[in-house]
Formats: C-alpha cells, structure tokens, sequence
C-alpha cells in the first residue's frame, strides 16, 4: 500500500457479506467533496496539483531567471571588450617603451570598468532552502603553505621568539639591501595594516576565521608567485647569504643551517624548472611544491630576504629604467602593489595624467576585482593621495612603531 493510499471498505480475511452501513461509509469516503477534504491537509509533494500561488511564483521565477541571465550575459560581454581593451594599450605602451616612443595620454583607457547593475540572481521558489550561490574559490592559508614544506620538501621555518625579533632581523636585512627607513616603514604600514605579524595574510588582517582573499603573505604581501619568481631569480643570492653566515657558526648551529641551505637550494631547482616568465611561475605556485616555497616567508633566516628583495627588485627595475631619484614610499608600493612595469608606468606618468588615467589601467582583472583600495581610488592621483593618506594612519599603530625601533 502506498503511503497515502486508503484502503476503503476491506474486511478482515473470512468474512463474506457487507452491512448497508458499511456500503454507505464508502460510498461517502469516495465522493468527490471527501477526496478534496483529505486532499487540502496534504504536503504539496503528496498531491497531483500544485496551489495556483506556487504554480505562479515558479513561472515568475523563470521569467526572472530569463531577465538576469540576459543581464549577465550584456555584462559580462561588456566587461570583456573592457578589459581586452585594456591589456591591448598596455602592450601597445610597451612595445613604445621598447621603441623609445613617446607615451599619449590616448595609450590609456580612459573610462572606468562597467559594474554589473542588472537583477539580482532569484531564488528558486522549489528550493526555498538552497544557499546562495557562491563563486569563491579556495585559497591557501598558512597552515596549507606548512603542510605543503613539510609534504614536499621535508621543511618546517624557524619561527621567531616573538614579533621583534622577526621585526629586527627584517629591519637589519632591508637597511643592509639599500632601502630607506622610511620605505621600509611606511610600506608596511600599508601592506601589514600597522600591525601585521610576519605571518599575516590578504583577508585574513584583522579575524583568521575569514576567508584568505589571495596567497599575499607577511611584511610587504608577497603572493606565492612572488615567493617562486623571487627564488627563481635570486635564490641563489639567498644560498650565498646563508653560506656566509654558516661559516661564522659553531658546530651545531652551522649544521641546522646547512641543512636549511641544501633545502632551499632543492626549492630554488624547483623554481628555475620552467621559464622565467610570470605565467609559468604562477602555474608552479598553485602547485603542492610552490605552496611549500611559499613558507620560507615564514622563516627567520629566509623570510626577511624574500620580504626585502621584493622592494628591491623594483628600486633596481626603476633604476635601470633611468630613475635617478629615490622613490618614495607611495611610490615604491605603486610598483610592490601592480608590478614593476605598472607602477613605474604610473610613477613616472605626467602629473597633469594623474586625475584622468584610471587605476585599472595599472591592472589585472581579477586583481582589481580583489583590491576595494583601487576601486575605490580609481584614478592614479587618488590612488597615490589615498596610499600616503593610510601610511599616515597605519604607521602610528603599535606594530609600526616596533619596527621603527628596530630600523634605528
């Protein structure tokens, strides 16, 4: 018997005849008013007909559903032609660097990305209890990079006593590098919050329980990319360096680190495996071994070499793009926060440029979808003004401070 299904007017097994009675209770059990009294009473999965509401509520579903496909489609057909659009003039600007051809201020697009103002997403009134859609993809955390080092590579960081003394041993390898007090500071002001530990990570500044919004990790947030280019291009500097301070270690002590140098010298084979081109090295950093590169920022001997050859490679890149002065710190971080080729582009552009060339110009397009600061600031002078702004602001939180004592 199915459930739902009455078995109307069945006798125990044996007897023969039926009262009138008993005919009548059926009879009634059968008419029509009977069944749409049983019926009404019924869960919607437990009738043959929906109620007129829901019937309607479903077709008006489909007819929203239809509205903001159509929406999304225009949209994302927008947004496309605008950032493809945007990646041709800044290949045509290089090609004109290359060339020693002068720079147009028509070489930029000039109007702001397209936002998506169509309908929102419906709800499928059949699936009142199904969450929203979400398009986030996992990112990394630290306790991710750990594993991997340990998985791949057989390595865990030496971590620090406490905040200082990570703060101190960065303080002396950026001063030694050539950076200036106040890059060194007001760049991690910025990147760091004030606060930052030398552990902390893109999204994760103020709550660990939240969602990481990229792999950008410690002092000047360098993604995992960064931590795989780093050591593909001067990795063996980093090798050179430990070398040197081994030799001026006792027994003990000269072992551990000689240890850590044969380990960074496997990561640094690993990082030089494929072509020195972003690409490739993102490709390498989204993988098990990359993952593990990327926690040697965490390490005291390392992570102070990585954190400061990322600001260095810009100074020697504007340097070599005939640079002469010194960079401030807004500056330095237009080049740490787009690339060297972006920031210099914008560093270097004419003031009276400044208030018409959007920030998008200087970026990626899913780069620019996870930075709120360049939305928000969205054209180059902004973008600078309200940089300094927050380096004013950031550097008189505690953690700033800190590092200021060890930068005397």
């Amino acid at each position: 018997m199915r459930i739902g299904q009455k078995r109307v007017g069945q006798k125990p097994i044996g007897q023969k005849h039926f009262g009138i009675g008993y005919l009548l209770a059926a009879l009634i059990a059968l008419s029509p008013v009977s069944v749409e009294a049983q019926t009404a009473g019924r869960p919607l999965d437990q009738q043959n007909v929906a109620p007129p509401d829901f019937a309607a509520a479903v077709a008006q579903y489909h007819r929203a559903l239809e509205a903001y496909n159509r929406a999304q489609q225009a949209y994302a057909a927008e947004a496309g032609a605008y950032w493809n659009a945007i990646a041709e003039k800044r290949r045509m600007r290089w090609r004109k660097r290359a060339a020693n051809e002068p720079i147009a201020i028509d070489d930029y697009v000039l109007t702001q990305p397209p936002v998506y103002t169509g309908p929102p997403r419906p709800r499928d009134p059949s699936k009142p209890n199904e969450p929203e859609p979400r398009n986030q993809v996992y990112v990394p955390v630290v306790a991710d990079f750990l594993a991997a080092a340990q998985r791949e590579f057989k390595f865990a960081p030496r971590v620090p006593q406490s905040e200082g003394e990570f703060k101190r041993a960065y303080a002396a390898v950026a001063l030694g590098a050539g950076l200036t007090r106040d890059q060194v500071l007001r760049i991690y002001s910025f990147e760091a919050t004030g606060n930052g530990r030398y552990d902390v990570q893109a999204g994760l500044e103020y709550s660990k329980r939240g969602p990481a919004i990229t792999t950008a990790l410690g002092y000047n947030q360098l993604l995992a990319t960064n931590t795989v280019e780093i050591m593909a291009e001067s990795g063996h500097h980093m090798i050179d360096n430990l070398a040197v301070r081994a030799a001026q270690l006792q027994d003990g002590s000269k072992q551990v680190l000689a240890g850590k140098i044969g380990i960074l010298r496997r990561m640094v084979d690993f990082a030089r495996s494929v072509a020195d081109d972003w690409n490739q090295h993102e490709a390498l950093a989204g993988t098990a071994k990359g993952l593990g590169l990327h926690a040697m920022n965490l390490d005291l001997d390392v992570g102070p070499l990585l954190q400061t050859q990322k600001l260095m490679d810009s100074v020697v890149y504007a340097r070599r793009k005939g640079f002469a002065g010194t960079l401030t710190a807004a500056e330095l971080e237009m080049m740490n926060l787009t690339g060297d080729g972006n920031g210099f582009d914008m560093v270097t552009m004419p003031p009276a440029w400044r208030d018409m060339v959007p920030t998008a110009n200087f970026f990626q397009r899913g780069g620019y979808r996870d930075n709120p600061v360049a939305q928000r600031n969205n054209v180059v002078a902004a973008l600078i003004a309200a940089t300094d702004v927050q380096m004013d602001q950031e550097v008189k939180k505690p953690g700033a401070r800190e590092l200021a004592t060890a930068l005397h």
